[in-house]
């Protein structure tokens, strides 16, 4: 049940934020809004204010904004041509439709500012306090611990985690010496470094280096930040989740990382019910994240997509007038299929967790 709500408070608010961008930047160019729904399918509940009917449909896989003049096909009079989308310049047309992905952007940018401004810059634990050690390792062989303190290594005293690093890779494999403190006493500790594989976030083998087999504390600590300093944090993290949703992509594609760690609802719902239970910072984190991901995939040059829309005015720009209505179809229809496809697979990945993990 956690694992329900968490998912339609988060899905909602990301939905309404996207859908509110087209909203928003339609009411602003003069475009009349029939209908503002979160959901797509049969309603559930509506009321109408002026134009624009507001809806809450049955299936909360998404929404969608319907105006005037939307499709090129419709049949708009004279009288309302003026309040038609297809009636406006095309700059107007692609900012409407950019406005949905650029506000989910947006809106992890305020989050991330939200989040460092009420309770500070993360930095990671001071000290040299040893966080894991690796299963079947040097640093196992030798007897360190998870918990242990690492006050020296061959004599030279390490007051931060970079030391630690410094002095272990430095090693040349050489047996090192290691004073730790556990439980209140200082022990002495004699452990082999052996030549390994270091792997970025996507798995790849990025260099290699001594290590015993041992990584700092994940814990972290919150620093005071003014608000220029959180909003520079906020477009900085945004940024960084933008770059590694991309590169996430591009990963896939390349089949470094493999195609069943691309998750659906399921897999939404599940880690948004986690983050809840885990606090109203991973909770705030996770939206974030969810939204920049949001914001990244609507621009995909896919038809039926907010990115195919923007190629194809793209086009239009370049040859002064739109694609022949035959051909939008089969785009749309083709955009369909992939989007389908992909929905599939990912419930697909989804059940085949479920069932691995029962």
């Amino acid at each position: 049940m956690n694992s329900v709500i968490s998912f339609i408070i988060v899905l909602g608010l990301l939905i309404f934020v996207h859908e509110f961008g087209h909203f928003l930047f339609a009411k602003l160019f003069g475009v009349r809004v029939l209908k503002f729904s979160l959901g797509f399918g049969p309603r559930i509940f509506g009321r109408t204010y002026g134009d624009t009917e507001y809806l809450i449909s049955a299936l909360p896989l998404g929404g969608y904004v319907k105006m005037t003049g939307e499709n090129r096909e419709d049949e708009v009079s004279f009288v309302d041509e003026p309040y038609s989308f297809a009636h406006k310049p095309i700059w107007k047309r692609f900012l409407i439709v950019l406005a949905g992905p650029a506000f989910n952007l947006l809106f992890a940018v305020l989050v991330f500012f939200a989040i460092f401004s009420i309770v500070g810059l993360p930095l990671p634990k001071a000290g040299t306090e040893i966080g894991a050690v690796t299963a079947h390792s040097a640093a196992e062989a030798a007897g360190l611990r998870t918990g242990d303190v690492i006050v020296s290594i061959n004599g030279e005293k390490t007051a931060e985690w970079n030391d630690v690093s410094r002095l272990i890779s430095g090693s040349e494999g050489k047996p090192l010496t290691l004073v730790v403190s556990r439980d209140g006493q200082e022990l002495e500790i004699v452990g082999q470094p052996e030549r390994q594989d270091v792997k970025n976030i996507f798995g790849e083998v990025v260099d290699e280096r001594f290590m015993l087999g041992i990584s700092r504390s994940s814990e972290v600590t919150y620093e005071k930040a003014s608000l220029p300093e959180a909003f520079i944090a906020g477009l900085n993290q945004t940024w960084t989740f933008i770059y590694l949703t991309i590169m996430g992509i591009i990963k896939i594609i390349q089949q470094v990382v493999p195609a069943s760690e691309l998750g659906g609802p399921i897999l939404i719902a599940q880690m948004a019910g986690q983050q809840m239970e885990a606090g109203w910072i991973n909770l705030a984190y996770f939206i974030g994240l969810l939204s920049v991901n949001l914001g990244i995939l609507n621009l995909f040059p896919i038809p039926i997509l907010d990115g195919g829309h923007l190629v194809l005015y793209g086009l239009e720009a370049v040859r002064r007038k739109p694609l022949e209505q035959n051909t939008l179809e089969k785009l749309q229809q083709l955009g369909l299929l992939l989007l389908g496809s992909l929905m599939i697979f990912v419930f697909y990945n989804d059940i085949i967790r479920i069932f691995s993990k029962g």
